[in-house]
Order: structure tokens, then C-alpha cells, then sequence
């Protein structure tokens, strides 16, 4: 997992949140309000909620297209067990927490680039039948 998570603040814009994924290379940012991470903002939320409604990147904010709830994972849950619950609940990312703060971001990506050192995992090979 990725330790280094880039955090926007929900009340942000679009523009904002678009700035700063392409400033550091990153398909998603996570969402924080108060200080706690209430949401997700990916590439493909910006593709559904904000290109097809026409809305203004400049004026909608993070908070308005972002994915909610957060789902999350924790540290200690086996890979297979973040896989099969990506793959149930259809994302392609997934902030790791731990006693309440973000710690992480594990992604397919991250799973895809350990496969060819691990045999490949028993539920990747069973979801994808």
C-alpha cells in the first residue's frame, strides 16, 4: 500500500482536486472535512458527476462529486480480504485506517504489481471466473 496519502480538503473545487492529481501523478484523493476523511474523489467520479452534468469544475466542490461512504480497510486484513471486498463493493482503491487515521491507500494497481512475485491469490482467481 501506499503510505504517502495526497488529502483534499472537501469543501475544495473540482479544479482544485484536478490540480493536485495531475501535480502528483494520482488517479484519486482522499476527502477530509474536519480533519477526518468522509470520502474519495477519483478520476472516474469526476468522468460521472461532473463532465456528463456539465458542471463547473471552478465552482463544484469536491464534496459534490466525490464517493461516499468511505470504505475502508485495515492494516492487519489480508490481501485476498481487501481484494474480494474491492471487488464486492466495486472500487479500485481502498484507504487503509487504523484507530481512526489514515494510514494508507492500497489499490489493484498495488495488488496487480505483487502477483507476479506471489502465486497469484485464490480469490483474485475465483472473482474473475
Amino acid at each position: 500500500m501506499v503510505q504517502e496519502i495526497i488529502k483534499i480538503r472537501a469543501d475544495a473545487t473540482v479544479k482544485e482536486a484536478v490540480e493536485m492529481m495531475n501535480k502528483h501523478g494520482i488517479g484519486c484523493l482522499i476527502a477530509i472535512k474536519n480533519g477526518k476523511p468522509i470520502g474519495i474523489m477519483t478520476e472516474r467520479d469526476i468522468l460521472k458527476r461532473v463532465i456528463p452534468e456539465s458542471k463547473n469544475p471552478e465552482k463544484a466542490q469536491v464534496s459534490e462529486v466525490m464517493s461516499t461512504p468511505l470504505i475502508v480497510g485495515g492494516p492487519d486484513m489480508y490481501v485476498e480480504d481487501a481484494a474480494r471486498l474491492m471487488f464486492k463493493k466495486n472500487i479500485k482503491k481502498l484507504p487503509i485506517m487504523e484507530n481512526g487515521k489514515l494510514v494508507g491507500l492500497l489499490t489493484l494497481s498495488d495488488i496487480a504489481r505483487i502477483a507476479h512475485i506471489q502465486p497469484p491469490f485464490k480469490v483474485i482467481r475465483e472473482l474473475v471466473k
